[in-house]
């Protein structure tokens, strides 16, 4: 499997640990061992969410007082944990919003762990009448009603917490006028609806059910039946879920195997595994209406600009492509119940800044690779390269052991192998990551795009021209900034395509501003790794926002604008 894959690994290692709650009978020391897995995900969760606020992704006062050491993530699992807090927020504030008229309203969060909501809220002031119900393994709720007790910051905001019993009580860990803690098995329907009855909880009232990667740890017909009691016994509620979909592509079939490693093996994605089935399936559980989005589609679509900017901001950040995966792979879900939450539901524009890919598949072809015997050894990432005359290679941009390289290398070949040349590139448009270097028929080169830094695109056109001179081994390079574009001008992007075409140029893709994948194509005339082979545009790899499966090798008519997918075998590995 390729190295993409194997760094996610270590993303759901830190990402994706929840906290979930009784999924099924124990009746073995196998099925208690399952249980305890399962909860030791709380532990785990609480931490990363503890240093996404640290970082300043989202405010939350109260998340430390559940953990011994806060602990700093790395950028893209604070980021992971932004989008789901931001996504989870987005729901709350909607459910609140259509519910303002109501006299009472309810939150009911199934696993909750030790999730802060109740006191955020209460510190925010944005309770009100609302009443927050949460229910967890009894071992989980125990330990979470100690932690409030010995805290006073906690107790404080439970303001009649001195007025009640705060000792267990038929499952009930601690009642107060709005914040009830509940340990126990959620697959059992009576005991369940009891134990709320008598923690207070209105069955009629407007309430807001949250699931954040819980009900995938039971077995699917227990999860099922979740989802079918709560629609049965509150008929004016909105369900919430955040879990993982698209099982069946690499990095699907890696989170998987994350998972079972962790005995928390993850079950609903492989009977709904994509935001489709996951609809059908609140519909056919009793709820009346569903919107369920990816990750991808929350971020781009619902989140206004200058919180993505901000977002940009807190931390250097470089993993693009793992974060569009990881966020391919996680849905947001709203289903309602009643007129009331059919308002609160998430809603989209009408024209989605994500195109969905609905590649056609045709048999793979034979894929040959053969390495470059006798070539130096040049470390770099982000780096270009171009066939500038048989036997001369240049490399520009790229970013080494030692830095941003600052110097453009032409590979030479010569009777006894290759040979290496370093020219010094003046100009920071020269010196960038991620950029093409496109050869044009007639000689020379086009360095097209890159970046400065990941918030930084380009829009520069260099051209590059060069003389070998009477010996092969004396090639001269010019770099000239001045190259013009007349017409419309290709947005500044990095880690796109480029290839020549007609005497010019075709540029595809790649990265914009704030890190929104591109879905364009241009044409430059004369003045993802591309080629056009009668008048057909090949372009291999890269990353889809939307799409079942991983990108393989496109091909794109130039003249019909059709576009035909070859799948390639993302799972083969070096002998």
């Amino acid at each position: 499997m390729c190295s993409r894959f194997r760094f996610s690994a270590s993303l759901f290692a830190s990402t994706v640990c929840f906290h979930v709650c009784s999924v099924m009978p124990v009746n073995s020391k196998r099925e208690q061992g399952k249980d305890v897995a399962v909860q030791g995900t709380n532990d785990s969760s609480v931490v990363s969410k503890v240093s996404a606020a640290a970082q300043g992704y989202f405010h939350d006062d109260f998340l430390k007082h559940f953990v011994c050491k806060v602990s700093r993530r790395a950028p893209l699992i604070n980021r992971g944990y932004y989008v789901r807090w931001k996504a989870v927020d987005h729901c709350v504030k909607q459910f609140f919003h259509a519910t303002i008229s109501c006299s009472r309203r309810q939150i009911l969060s199934l696993g909750a762990g030790f999730d802060s909501l109740y006191f955020r809220l209460h510190a925010e002031g944005a309770l009100g009448d609302v009443t927050v119900f949460e229910v967890d393994f009894p071992e989980v709720a125990r330990r979470k009603a100690a932690l409030i007790n010995s805290n006073t910051c906690l107790k404080d905001a439970l303001p009649d917490w001195d007025a009640l019993s705060n000792q267990q009580t038929n499952a009930v860990f601690i009642r107060s006028g709005h914040y009830n803690l509940i340990g126990v098995d959620v697959r059992k329907e009576q005991e369940v609806e009891a134990t709320l009855s008598r923690a207070g909880l209105q069955w009629d009232a407007p309430t807001l059910v949250l699931s954040e990667v819980v009900l995938t740890y039971m077995e699917t017909q227990w999860s099922d039946a979740v989802i079918g009691w709560a629609a049965k016994l509150l008929p004016q509620s909105m369900f919430v879920m955040y879990e993982q979909i698209r099982p069946d592509d690499p990095f699907g079939r890696v989170m998987q195997n994350h998972f079972l490693k962790l005995n928390s093996t993850i079950h609903a994605l492989k009977q709904y595994p994509d935001t489709v089935a996951q609809t059908h399936r609140f519909i056919q559980k009793g709820w009346e209406k569903c919107v369920c989005l990816d990750l991808n589609q929350f971020y781009f679509d619902l989140l206004p600009e200058d919180e993505r900017q901000r977002v940009s901001g807190l931390e250097p950040f470089d993993e693009f492509e793992e974060w569009h995966q990881k966020c391919s792979h996680y849905f947001i879900l709203t289903a309602s119940k009643g007129s009331v939450t059919n308002q609160a539901l998430l809603t989209l524009p009408k024209a989605s800044s994500i195109p969905h890919m609905t590649p056609q598949w045709t048999e793979r072809p034979p894929l040959v690779i053969q390495p470059m015997y006798g070539s130096p050894s040049i470390e770099a990432v982000g780096m270009a390269s171009a066939v500038l005359a048989p036997g001369i290679i240049l490399l520009t941009g790229g970013c080494g052991r030692n830095g941003r390289d600052t110097a453009a290398r032409v590979l030479i070949k010569e009777k006894d192998g290759w040979k290496c040349a370093c020219v010094e590139a003046h100009g920071d448009k020269v010196v960038s990551l991620y950029q093409t270097l496109t050869s044009i028929p007639g000689g020379g080169a086009v360095l097209l795009g890159g970046r400065t830094s990941p918030l930084n695109p380009t829009g520069s056109v260099v051209w590059v021209t060069f003389d070998p001179g009477n010996e092969q081994s004396a090639v001269q390079l010019s770099f000239e900034n001045t190259m013009t574009v007349v017409g419309a001008v290709p947005e500044a992007r990095h880690s796109h395509s480029a290839c020549p075409y007609g005497g010019g140029l075709v540029i595809f893709g790649g990265l914009g501003k704030g890190g929104r994948p591109l879905c364009d194509v241009f044409y430059l005339r004369p003045t993802s790794s591309a080629h056009v082979i009668n008048e057909k545009l090949v372009v291999v790899g890269g990353v889809w926002l939307q799409a079942d499966g991983v990108p393989g090798v496109a091909v794109i008519n130039l003249n019909t604008g059709s576009c035909l997918e070859i799948q390639l075998d993302t799972d083969w590995k070096s002998q």
